[in-house]
């Protein structure tokens, strides 16, 4: 519990250190889920699929929230995964709306409604049309994620060239459009969101969500594909550094 209780404290001395205030609305946050595979013998965990070995194995899932810039902020471990969704929903939300700093007031919020608390991206497994329109709705916190399912290609006339700066100043040219759809399946589950596209040189369309209204279609392209970046730490760290080994016999955190 002490570790728990200091490792929080670091967390917030950390978001207060690199807290960037955005005329956008607060932090982005970039949330990543990964299994760590269990050896030991002191406990029966539940079986995880662990892509990279393409077996079901005995694991636990970590989450992790993590700055654009890759600045780690916190981590939270599930032995018992109930998914990204429920733990977006139960864990990281109240969290964030707790730890981070500089996020607008109520009375801002009630001038604005376009304005959101924060915004959080991730992988299409937190795709959920549900727990956009809830968060938005009730807690004016953003999400944006990769659209999941299948899609009608656009006509490529709607895509332009934009100047992409990457958090590591890289400076990339990519064709993107933009358009307003309505998600969600279930009446109870609609709401207009705005959807960016990139084209691809083969001219493949990969489509984007966001609810957040205030970032150009420029950043909302660089936050989700600059994911890549800490998705490729964990890759070779796994390999080169055997991270998995290190926390072998660990049963939580």
């Amino acid at each position: 519990e002490a570790v728990e209780k200091w490792a929080s404290e670091l967390s917030r001395d950390w978001m207060e250190a690199e807290s960037l205030k955005e005329a956008t609305g607060g932090l982005l946050y970039l949330v990543d889920g990964h299994v760590r595979v269990y050896h030991g013998s002191q406990t029966k965990l539940p079986k995880h699929y662990v892509a990279r070995q393409r077996l079901c194995l005995r694991a636990t899932t970590d989450y992790w929230v993590n700055e654009p810039n890759g600045t780690p902020v916190f981590k939270i471990n599930q032995p018992v995964d109930p998914g990204m969704v429920e733990v977006l929903r139960r864990d990281i939300i109240p969290r964030l709306k707790a730890d981070i700093p500089n996020q607008p007031t109520q009375a801002e919020l009630d001038a604005d409604p376009t304005l959101p608390r924060f915004t959080i991206v991730f992988d299409r497994e937190g795709y959920s049309p549900a727990l956009f329109k809830e968060l938005w709705e009730k807690q004016h916190i953003a999400c944006q994620t990769y659209r999941k399912g299948d899609y009608e290609p656009w006509d490529l006339d709607l895509f332009q060239p934009c100047q992409i700066t990457l958090k590591n100043g890289q400076k990339v040219t990519w064709e993107l459009a933009e358009l307003g759809v309505l998600l969600g399946s279930k009446p109870h589950e609609q709401s207009w969101v705005r959807e960016v596209r990139k084209l691809s040189d083969k001219g493949h369309q990969t489509a984007v969500i966001s609810t957040n209204f205030k970032r150009s279609m420029e950043e909302v392209a660089a936050s989700q594909f600059g994911r890549w970046s800490q998705e490729n730490f964990f890759r070779y760290a796994s390999q080169s550094f055997d991270l998995d080994r290190l926390v072998d016999y660990q049963l939580g955190t």
